[in-house]
């Protein structure tokens, strides 16, 4: 599967079509479908003090746009990369492409010398943790709780040594 850097003016349709059919995952987090404000969130947002110059926002190719990731560099602290986003449509699961684009996630994050890569995952998605867990992340032992659209969710940071 081809993966390559999302161009923010010519894959905002891509990106829409894809977080739609990906809705299962806002209807979890956001209580919601997903709308034009998300793509741009998705090319734009990053954790904190992370300079999304030098993030990656990245798209799956295959039939069609089939995933996006945003990887961001200095969180939780400057020589760690941080794994923001990464959706995959249901057409896509369970066919080894999130381990493949999880792979290239992880050498463009060796590649700058990290020698970490964490995440966080919500506690209502016990399918994206085992995902994760199976990919050889683990539990930070840091969790925190915060609000989304009137939805509480329990969020664990998970890490992986690169």
């Amino acid at each position: 599967m081809p993966i390559r850097s999302l161009d923010p003016a010519a894959d905002r349709d891509a990106i829409l079509g894809l977080l739609t059919e990906a809705r299962d995952y806002y209807q979890l987090w956001l209580g919601r479908d997903p709308v034009a404000e998300d793509v741009e969130e998705m090319l734009t947002a990053g954790p904190p003090g992370c300079d999304p110059a030098v993030s990656h926002r990245l798209g799956l190719w295959g039939e069609g746009l089939e995933g996006v990731a945003e990887l961001s560099f200095g969180f939780p602290s400057a020589e760690d990369a941080y794994l923001g986003l990464m959706i995959l449509a249901p057409r896509a699961r369970s066919r080894g492409q999130g381990a493949d684009f999880l792979a290239h996630v992880e050498g463009l994050a060796r590649g700058r010398g990290c020698p970490r890569l964490y995440l966080a995952v919500l506690e209502a998605n016990p399918r994206g943790r085992a995902f994760w867990e199976r990919m050889g992340f683990g539990p930070t032992g840091v969790m925190r709780e915060m609000e989304e659209n009137g939805i509480l969710h329990r969020v664990h940071r998970l890490v992986k040594t690169l």
